[in-house]
């Protein structure tokens, strides 16, 4: 019997974890029905399933259907201590060279999440909360780290990298595509007021490795942000090669 109990929750687990990964790149989210179809799961298991991750705040109802929950971007904000300890000196040292606030990002698709950050000390400055989801398109950081996703990951991206948040922000696939092939050009990535307005950002993606993909970036009010740009640029390529140095000496 106890075997079997534990078969049943391995089970459980297993379906849940099936919801939460097929509502991963759904930032709109799903409905029931939809949920039902892409897992192959009965409707009633589905169901019973969302309402327990509701309660635990795993998944969100939302208006447009069922999305991922706040506690799953906690969790991924926990999940990552070690890269966030690693890279704390050069963002302190970044955040005080710049007076501007320091940004660290993960990759999850279509969107970004904010794991770390340094605050600026500037009565006037950007500062976000840390496990903000921000859609990649819209973002430096995000941009930064669609650049080094393949053609096929991003062509599959696209139909969901549709949040419009400012009149900047870039809405036709093509314009997306284009921004995306400049960022591996020329290295960096640049929000000019894409994303909110009256605020600018500048991101690099870190080389850590397998695993997770880090973005680093400076948040900057736009008024700042072209004539201090040069400035900005040059210690944020610093302050990656600093945080890639430190991962390149933790793996030998």
């Amino acid at each position: 019997m106890a075997a079997d109990k534990e078969a049943n929750g391995s089970q459980v687990i297993a379906r849940a974890a099936t919801i939460l990964r097929a509502l991963e790149n759904r930032p709109t989210g799903l409905s029931m029905s939809e949920l039902s179809k892409l897992t192959a799961l009965p409707r009633t298991t589905v169901h019973r399933l969302v309402t327990s991750l509701i309660s635990q705040q795993l998944l969100l109802q939302g208006s447009e259907g069922i999305k991922l929950g706040p506690a799953l971007a906690r969790l991924a904000a926990s999940a990552h201590t070690d890269i966030i300890a690693l890279s704390q000196p050069a963002m302190e040292t970044l955040g005080r060279r710049t007076r501007e606030t320091v940004d660290l990002c993960v990759w999850r698709g279509s969107h970004t999440v904010l794991v770390s950050q340094y605050a600026s000390d500037q009565e006037l400055r950007v500062v976000s909360s840390i496990s903000t989801a921000f859609p990649t398109h819209c973002a430096a950081h995000g941009k930064a780290l669609l650049s080094e996703q393949t053609d096929d990951v991003v062509s599959a991206l696209l139909p969901q990298l549709n949040d419009v948040r400012t009149v900047n922000t870039l809405r036709d696939p093509q314009l997306i595509l284009k921004a995306i092939q400049q960022v591996r050009e020329q290295g960096y990535a640049v929000d000019r007021e894409e994303h909110s307005r009256g605020v600018c950002g500048i991101s690099v993606a870190l080389n850590t490795g397998p695993g997770e993909r880090y973005a680093l970036a400076i948040a900057v009010p736009s008024l700042r942000f072209d004539e201090q740009f040069p400035q900005l640029l040059a210690a944020l390529l610093q302050a990656k090669t600093e945080i890639e140095s430190l991962l390149v000496g933790l793996h030998k």
